[in-house]
């Protein structure tokens, strides 16, 4: 299973991108970075796009990718709760402001949108896709993904702490989670929303206890101009629990 970060930031500049990640070429996770880097070509090949929740940078792709499927002639299921569903078409895809690519073209539309539930897994022509709830300040899921052979990866989305009912229910080879900014804006976890390295290091060692391992570690979701405070917080964490640790980049290319 080859993991493609397409987005590994939560700002967008000329060397940064909000989330998306691509599995074996087919599998999208997120779309803040969906069109920006996938030629016409690589977009008629998704099989299916999953999202975490309803924020911009996770979503803000959908209307320029339903305008490449339509004039590639293309059809695209996206996943996600019911809640995302909710906040996102209405304001996406309103047909004002953009066409609304559920009914258009009618009959056959560009989109087809399926709500996941919790703990049901999704088959995908030899993988499984699995939801799991993440605590953050709006609903939002996790996804494990299981490809063909057996190998897996959680894509936690955005998340604050709290995760140990997910811990329990996935023993993954790699775990893709947020850091979203450095120790000194550890306010943000508090009140649930994101992960501090500190944070982070909480939730791992959580994970350790419950599952008697440790997964390989990408952080994502890293706030561009304090990335260094950052990698430099993750490497003190990860020494103190003789972790891999590794901060995500866009392009980055990884094989499980």
């Amino acid at each position: 299973m080859e993991v493609r970060f397409l987005g590994a930031h939560n700002c967008e500049s000329a060397q940064t991108r909000c989330m998306s990640i691509l599995i074996d070429d087919a599998l999208a996770f997120d779309a803040g970075g969906l069109t920006s880097t996938l030629s016409f070509q690589q977009q008629a090949a998704l099989r299916a796009l999953f999202l975490t929740h309803q924020h911009y940078d996770h979503v803000r792709d959908i209307p320029t990718l339903g305008m490449s499927f339509l004039l590639l002639q293309r059809r695209l299921t996206l996943y996600g709760l019911a809640v995302t569903r909710d906040a996102v078409i209405p304001r996406l895809l309103d047909g004002a402001l953009y066409p609304d690519f559920l009914h258009q073209p009618n009959g056959e539309p560009t989109f087809t949108f399926e709500t996941v539930t919790p703990g049901v897994g999704l088959a995908f022509d030899g993988y499984t896709v699995t939801p799991y709830r993440v605590p953050h300040s709006v609903p939002a899921a996790g996804y494990l993904v299981t490809a063909p052979g057996g190998a897996s990866l959680f894509y936690a989305g955005d998340s604050g702490p709290g995760l140990a009912a997910v811990w329990r229910e996935i023993r993954p080879d790699l775990l893709i989670i947020e850091t979203t900014a450095s120790d000194r804006y550890a306010h943000i976890g508090a009140e649930g929303r994101h992960l501090t390295p500190s944070l982070l290091g909480t939730e791992l060692a959580s994970f350790r206890d419950i599952q008697g391992y440790l997964p390989c570690v990408v952080t994502v979701h890293m706030s561009p101009v304090i990335e260094g405070e950052i990698v430099a917080e993750l490497a003190a964490v990860a020494a103190s629990l003789g972790a891999e640790i590794q901060p995500a980049h866009e392009g980055l290319r990884l094989t499980i």
